[in-house]
């Protein structure tokens, strides 16, 4: 019997449901979500990866605040830099306006809207970095690999991914892994795709500057935290920080690592 990855997929995303397509759950996280990520390596992982050629012009779909957008726009020709969430689109524009970044378009459009009503053509690279939130995999496979000249970049989910499961466990509820790029690679091999996957490895941050940094600094692992869910996280991370220099220290962080997959469309030109 012949797998179908893309129910696997639609399978695996039903825990997401209530983030994807949520563009007000994305406005409220928008702040939160660039202090993220404004201190991982991920971004410079990912860029180096892609090698980029001043001639690109890329489209970064679910550019978020401009994980990707800001880095890339000082070496390629233009970025033009979409996302559903208003509230991410007005944090890149601030930083567009406060680094004078002039070659960087910002599009309110999202993996499932209609580009060409945006305004959004083929270019050279399509980027989609940890933004593959949709039911159908196989409709934004094809449609990345239909607006991409050159490359076609999906950054996605390696394992647990960014996520602790000892935090989600610890405030009462069961941890869903989510499908991770396995089924993203299966399915680009059934269309008739042999892409290359490399990883981005990072230590998450493990000491904070007290109980109260670290339990700041983590809950944003479990959505719509409650009050009495915050109590047990509160308790769990009082019973397992150790106190070192400068601060407290969490033990037994895995490395996070995400998946990085490629191909050059051209190649594949029957998908």
């Amino acid at each position: 019997m012949v797998a179908d990855w893309n129910a696997m997929w639609r399978a695996g995303q039903q825990h997401r449901k209530k983030m994807r397509g949520n563009v007000q759950a994305w406005d409220r996280r928008a702040k939160e979500f660039q202090r993220a990520t404004s201190s991982e390596k991920y971004a410079g992982q990912v860029v180096r990866m892609m090698n980029p050629q001043s001639h690109w012009t890329v489209l970064d779909m679910g550019c978020a605040s401009g994980t990707l957008a800001v880095p890339l726009a000082s070496l390629v020709a233009s970025v033009t830099a979409a996302d559903p969430s208003s509230e991410m689109r007005r944090l890149l524009q601030q930083r567009c306006s406060d680094e004078g970044i002039e070659n960087i378009r910002i599009c309110p459009a999202g993996w499932e809207d209609d580009w060409e009503e945006q305004g959004i053509g083929v270019h050279d690279v399509v980027l989609g970095s940890r933004s593959l939130m949709t039911d159908d995999l196989e409709k934004l496979v094809r449609k990345a690999h239909s607006y991409a000249r050159e490359l076609v970049v999906l950054g996605t989910l390696a394992g647990n991914g960014p996520h602790d499961p000892r935090i989600i466990r610890a405030v009462g509820r069961e941890f869903h892994q989510g499908p991770d790029y396995m089924i993203v690679l299966n399915l680009l091999r059934e269309l008739g795709i042999f892409a290359r996957v490399d990883f981005t490895i990072t230590q998450p941050q493990q000491i904070f500057a007290d109980l109260e940094t670290a339990v700041r600094e983590l809950r944003w692992m479990v959505r719509d935290l409650q009050e009495d869910e915050e109590v047990r996280l509160r308790r769990w991370l009082a019973d397992q920080l150790r106190p070192v220099e400068g601060g407290v220290f969490l033990p037994g962080r895995a490395p996070v690592r995400w998946a990085v997959i490629t191909w050059n469309p051209s190649e594949f030109s029957e998908v």
